[in-house]
């Protein structure tokens, strides 16, 4: 069953920012406020599993602030090594000023 997580408020979003949440069973999800909407990836670089989050947003790429890989946020997809394997992506939605991401709990 796909559940709607609250990520914050859309006022608490900067333009060109990320946040970051962890869902129940411990997964992390970065957030991000870009031009055209809300969009959320794994917060895990699959070269060694460390945080994007704190990575630098040039437009709608993310790079991993750790050893400098590249992803298309909106895609998920690998754009530089070192890591060679995209980045799951998840739905988002705005509901009552509340900026959500889907999650499946199966």
């Amino acid at each position: 069953m796909t559940n709607w997580i609250d990520v914050a408020p859309v006022g608490e979003f900067e333009p060109n920012t990320c946040q970051s949440i962890t869902t129940e069973d411990g997964t992390e999800i970065a957030v991000f406020n870009l031009d055209d909407g809300f969009y959320a990836v794994e917060d895990a670089c699959p070269h060694d599993y460390k945080t994007l989050s704190g990575g630098k947003i040039e437009g709608d790429q993310i790079v991993c602030p750790w050893h400098g890989a590249r992803f298309h946020i909106k895609t998920g997809d690998v754009l530089s090594a070192p890591a060679h394997e995209g980045i799951a992506t998840f739905s988002t939605r705005v509901e009552k000023e509340m900026v959500q991401v889907a999650w499946d709990d199966e």
